[in-house]
């Protein structure tokens, strides 16, 4: 699977008594969707994915896939604190037509947590998941830092395919950009301009009523209307290695430069044309207009979400028009003090 650009970190809107509140989730997706975003994160850290149970987990893949346009690239966050867990929410996702998962790294029995057992974990996930697998490296949340040379090695599976690292540190994906380059390189399909072709894209062709009628047929007697042919989706190929995406909008140019292939973000939530602007000035090749669209959105992503974490993330999405909503307890709200400190803050990005 393709996995490049940028990616929102989509939160997870619930109502005050902290159900989940579908119909804004369907309405931030479809948000999302009409964006140059090349995809979605559902469930990582910024959706409360650690907060939700297995239910309710399964209700927030379902709403996001069926709202997200089949364009998208969907990503789901399925890390339990089990493989068991792990690869039946790794089901439930390829059940709603996901295109890969994200998989943390388990952290309640962290001190026992040995390469040999975190090998073993990671690798027997994705020798059972239906979907391509990518890690996460998130030490800020689980305090474990996934060593380089064990995501070399574990780069070396068939069917874990990348890794977000939010460790915040440009040294760390210099570092597993190289040590991963000599990973297998794998034949994924892509559109006619080189973009990922999503499961979704797939399915609907698959699934779709084929038949026409014919006006001989039409001649003969009454029929039945019937769906037009659906076109043919033209595909062609493209060799991809083990694939690196940063989780830290304030350094995202560096991380491109040092041959990240994109990001997942939660600023994107809450501004994903920003974070874009960034990403497309830099695949245009224009420098100087990346780095100022990079200084742009650091101070503000780094505050807001780095700082004042999911809470800020989400009055964030509010202010900008997204739904965020209250984070789940024990989580707290940020504070009248937070909030206008967030509305100065994106004053100048609005989208």
């Amino acid at each position: 699977m393709l996995i490049e650009g940028v990616f929102a970190a989509v939160p997870t809107p619930f109502y005050p008594d902290e159900r989940v509140y579908s119909r804004k989730l369907e309405a931030n997706m479809a948000r999302y969707s009409r964006s140059l975003l090349s995809g979605m994160l559902v469930l990582g850290s910024t959706g409360e994915a650690v907060a939700l149970d297995d239910a309710e987990s399964r209700e927030v893949l379902q709403v996001a896939a069926e709202a997200a346009a089949p364009e998208k690239v969907l990503v789901a966050g399925v890390g339990r604190e089990s493989i068991k867990g792990t690869v039946e929410l790794a089901e439930a996702a390829a059940e709603f037509h996901y295109d890969a998962v994200l998989v943390r790294t388990p952290s309640y029995f962290v001190s026992q947590m040995s390469p040999a057992a975190i090998l073993n974990y990671f690798r027997s996930v994705a020798d059972r998941s239906p979907l391509p697998v990518m890690l996460y490296n998130i030490p800020r949340f689980v305090p474990y830092d996934i060593p380089i040379p064990l995501i070399a090695e574990l780069a070396q599976h068939s069917n874990i395919i990348g890794i977000k690292d939010s460790s915040g540190s440009v040294e760390r994906i210099r570092e597993t950009v190289a040590a991963t380059r000599n990973a297998p390189r794998r034949t994924v399909t892509v559109t006619p301009v080189f973009e990922a072709v999503t499961a979704r894209m797939l399915s609907a062709r698959a699934g779709s009523d084929n038949t026409f009628v014919s006006a001989s047929q039409l001649a003969g007697g009454v029929t039945l209307a019937a769906a037009p042919p659906v076109a043919t989706l033209k595909v062609r190929t493209k060799q991809v290695g083990f694939q690196v995406l940063t989780g830290s909008a304030a350094k995202l140019l560096e991380s491109l430069e040092l041959g990240a292939a994109g990001a997942t973000l939660g600023f994107a939530a809450c501004a994903p044309q920003a974070c874009l602007e960034v990403y497309l000035a830099w695949k245009d090749h224009d420098l100087k207009l990346a780095e100022e669209k990079q200084q742009r959105i650091a101070a503000p992503s780094q505050r807001i979400v780095g700082q004042l974490g999911i809470a800020g993330a989400k009055y964030a999405c509010d202010f900008n028009g997204y739904y965020g909503g209250r984070p789940r307890a024990p989580l707290l709200p940020v504070t009248a003090r937070e909030k206008a400190e967030i509305e100065q803050l994106l004053a100048g990005i609005r989208n």
